[in-house]
């Protein structure tokens, strides 16, 4: 639950600044009167993420296990791609999102405007659809429906009310630190969903090993004890691994976090480096003719 709440949360987030963004600014440049386009493209945004988690959820009844797992499986490494590509996408970006979405909008408004129907449909289409396809693999993940879903109900309501106080400037927090602690996070999440979807793989018999495992704790770690809920629901952990999970886990875990340390750590130095000029500095240099 804490896992979904967390990619609710952020994926929530970043769709709230995203409309944040598009209504001050077209209430700024004073073209209020496309805000209604605005809105229909986010709803049909939502209606879209919707749709394709309904799709996900019962499109699969009446198929074979076998059939019902390759899905599961492939759909579950899809969504690691995914949220992989939004976790370095969203650290890049962050510092000039506004900027970007503006230049959209500006694009967007010649003529009658209805390219802004588009603009915010892409923007916060692309975090519903990242979300559907997360939450769907935690479900698959886990076995548990309810709570997964609880949770991401909770994590996009949290984000829904965070982004309207920051719209309004009631609350200031620190996005690209936020970002940065949740991405590191979600890559641990996104490791074990992609090796839960090496595990269904090897159930439909696409891929080889189900029965060789590289440890089995489940008598230390019980899968239906509380804290195997718990590792099993944030992290994915499954007591019972087999080698060709463990490899892959550690295969997509350890560069993935090394490069996205590194790309902290670079914004860091980046944003550290750019300090402002004084009066006083500046007059100190010399004029040059």
């Amino acid at each position: 639950m804490l896992a979904n709440y967390l990619i609710g949360l952020r994926e929530g987030l970043e769709a709230a600044l995203v409309v944040g963004i598009l209504i001050a600014y077209v209430t700024k440049i004073g073209r209020r009167d496309v805000l209604a386009r605005l809105w229909i493209g986010v709803g049909l945004a939502v209606l879209v993420a919707l749709s394709l988690g309904a799709i996900l959820t019962f499109g699969t009844y009446g198929l074979s296990f076998e059939a019902q797992e390759a899905i599961g499986g492939s759909l579950s490494i899809v969504a690691t791609g995914f949220v992989t590509w939004m976790v370095f996408w969203m650290l890049r970006t962050s510092q000039n999102l506004k900027g970007t979405l503006q230049s959209d909008i500006d694009k967007a408004l010649i003529g009658a405007g209805w390219g802004l129907v588009l603009v915010a449909f892409l923007a916060v289409g692309r975090e519903g659809i990242e979300t559907a396809l997360f939450i769907w693999a935690a479900v698959q993940a886990t076995g548990e429906t309810t709570l997964p879903i609880i949770g991401a109900a909770l994590g996009i309501a949290t984000a829904v009310v965070l982004g309207y106080l920051i719209y309004r400037g009631l609350v200031r927090i620190n996005l690209a630190k936020f970002f940065a602690w949740s991405g590191g996070f979600l890559i641990l999440v996104a490791a074990g969903v992609l090796s839960y979807g090496v595990h269904d793989l090897q159930e439909a018999g696409i891929l080889p090993g189900l029965g060789n495992l590289a440890f089995d704790v489940s008598a230390a770690v019980p899968p239906d004890s509380w804290y195997g809920t718990l590792l099993k629901g944030t992290v994915n952990f499954s007591p019972a691994t087999t080698w060709l999970e463990l490899i892959v886990w550690l295969a997509y875990f350890i560069p993935t976090m090394t490069l996205f340390l590194r790309a902290v750590r670079r914004g860091s130095a980046q944003k550290n480096d750019q300090t402002p000029v004084t009066p006083a500095a500046t007059a100190t240099q010399p004029a040059h003719r």
